[in-house]
């Protein structure tokens, strides 16, 4: 396995929000890109493995250097990842059943992934059991706080129609696609039972900055027509044109890395054991 540094690093001085509104529907733009400032300054030594890798993006415009290895279970973004330029290396695999020896790599990284396995339990210990003692697992995941931010069903709740909030948790819930949003406790009990330390996390994305990725799910569409006709998400990179979204944003992008009442939750842990 070709290794280009001993250290995998962000790319210097960028400015992850415009990059991201250029590329993506602006409510996801605007969470990836908090995500990417997260990664600045972490020591993560090689070699890398991106657990539940997608299209690439996140990758490509995060990190200055090729991650060693990406693995996703659809062909079709796998494709992606492997042209985006992101990864040494991409595998189709599910994180169940990862393709490399005990004890592999240094670092694991899966950015926005884990609340959309179904049966979680196994991907966690398939993480261990390829990380080398004293190597880090850092990873980010919707929260407790995820379901109880939604303004919409907030406001059913207030007028006192609780099954109408109910019903659009649910909706919302599903159309995210998760399967886990759960709170610390159930996250260190899942990493102890694995041989981690949890050494450090935060929740982030404020309520005020949640709202903005819950009705970007209903204003995104052009962005989904564009993607269909197009082949892109945005069809125009004007600054000019696109300055009304990166003010709305810019605010959210800048607030306060810690949001104890974030949606979201980003965790870093390491792997027990004396280092090789």
């Amino acid at each position: 396995m070709e290794l280009n540094k001993p250290k995998l690093t962000t790319i210097e001085n960028s400015d992850f929000l415009w990059t991201q509104i250029c590329e993506l529907p602006y409510f996801r733009a605007l969470l990836r890109a908090v995500e990417s400032k997260f990664y600045v300054g972490l020591d993560l030594e090689r070699p890398v493995l991106d657990v539940g890798c997608g299209d690439g993006h996140f990758a490509s415009r995060t990190f200055a250097q090729k991650i060693d290895v990406g693995i996703d279970p659809w062909a079709e973004p796998l494709a992606e990842a492997a042209a985006s330029g992101a990864y040494q290396e991409t595998l189709r695999s599910g994180g169940a059943e990862i393709p490399f020896p005990d004890r592999t790599f240094q670092t694991v990284i899966s950015n926005s992934v884990l609340e959309h396995i179904p049966d979680l339990d196994p991907v966690i210990t398939e993480i261990s059991r390829v990380i080398k003692p004293g190597g880090l697992f850092v990873f980010c995941v919707p929260n407790h706080q995820f379901l109880g931010n939604l303004s919409v069903s907030n406001f059913f709740d207030r007028i006192h129609l609780t099954p109408a909030a109910n019903l659009y948790r649910a909706f919302f819930n599903r159309i995210s696609r998760h399967y886990h949003c759960d709170p610390p406790e159930i996250w260190e009990r899942r990493l102890t039972e694995n041989g981690f330390e949890l050494l450090k996390y935060w929740h982030y994305f404020s309520p005020a900055a949640f709202r903005v990725l819950e009705w970007g799910h209903y204003f995104g569409l052009p962005a989904l027509i564009s993607r269909k006709l197009f082949g892109t998400w945005i069809p125009f990179k004007n600054r000019a044109l696109l300055a009304p979204i990166e003010r709305l944003c810019r605010k959210y992008y800048d607030e306060p890395w810690e949001q104890p009442d974030g949606s979201y939750t980003f965790y870093i842990a390491r792997k027990k054991g004396a280092q090789l």
